[in-house]
């Protein structure tokens, strides 16, 4: 059993105890930090990492105004941006690593569209940007597979930070999107795995099951190491183990996994 953490704040998942770590990346929800980075500046962790981001959307100004904005901001990034029309999906090349999408510029439901790139472009990662936060639709999009909303209401920083966790594989939504998600699984889905599943998971050390049990609290990497005291890189060795022995690709898909067979308990 884990020593007993503090009660969870209002994020996507569940709070750290240092506002430091409070991220939506991790399946919790932060605000951006009042300093800026400067501009011209790699993000914050991201290191001199290339990070291949497409911005999609219908409206040409809007849509180059968002690229030359992180272009300006996170210059070892590669930026590229096509249309949502049909014509234009089909005709994007290389994978990006991140799709920045604007739905608010197409006059067609984002749904939709946003179905045709992920048949396009299949294993995808992508950011939305909203006006607003609509649950429904967020459910919606979650459902669909987009792992980050930012409301355009929040910071370049905070939209840069977005698209590096969801690099990373983790989850940039709010803690009543992530509920409204677990709410809409069957009851069926839930509870103690059996057969293959069961087998996987009888292979998982003590340490991997409380590292699994942390992020499903919404812990990130640092906050993991701190609360089992051992280090950043031993935490990410652990991560790498348990996915290889789940079968699953990403932090995003391991917390639901964990959520399903009852390793983490999902939040109400």
């Amino acid at each position: 059993m884990l020593p007993r953490r503090e009660s969870p704040g209002p994020s996507s998942v569940a709070q750290p105890r240092s506002a430091e770590h409070r991220d939506p990346a991790s399946l919790t929800t932060r605000k951006a930090r009042s300093s800026r980075s400067p501009k011209g500046a790699a993000p914050s962790g991201s290191g001199n990492a290339v990070i291949h981001v497409l911005v999609v959307g219908d409206q040409p100004i809007v849509r180059t105004g968002l690229r030359l904005l992180i272009e300006g901001h996170a210059r070892t990034w590669a930026v590229d941006e096509a249309g949502n029309c049909p014509e234009d999906i089909g005709k994007i090349g290389k994978q990006p690593d991140v799709v920045v999408a604007d739905p608010d510029s197409s006059q067609e439901h984002p749904v939709v569209w946003l179905s045709r790139l992920f048949e396009r472009l299949g294993d995808l990662r992508m950011v939305v940007l909203a006006s607003g936060y609509d649950q429904k639709l967020c459910r919606r999009l979650g459902r669909l597979g987009v792992m980050g909303v930012v409301p355009k209401s929040q910071s370049v920083d905070f939209l840069l930070k977005a698209i590096e966790r969801v690099h990373a594989g983790e989850v940039w939504l709010e803690r009543s999107t992530v509920a409204g998600l677990i709410r809409g699984m069957t009851g069926s889905e839930f509870g103690p795995a059996l057969g293959t599943e069961a087998a996987k998971m009888a292979t998982l050390t003590r340490r991997e099951r409380e590292i699994i049990e942390c992020l499903g609290e919404g812990l990130d990497v640092s906050a993991i190491a701190r609360q089992l005291f051992i280090s950043e890189i031993t935490v990410r060795h652990h991560l790498t183990s348990i996915l290889e022995k789940l079968g699953l690709h990403d932090r995003f898909s391991l917390v639901f996994y964990a959520y399903r067979h009852g390793l983490s308990a999902p939040p109400r």
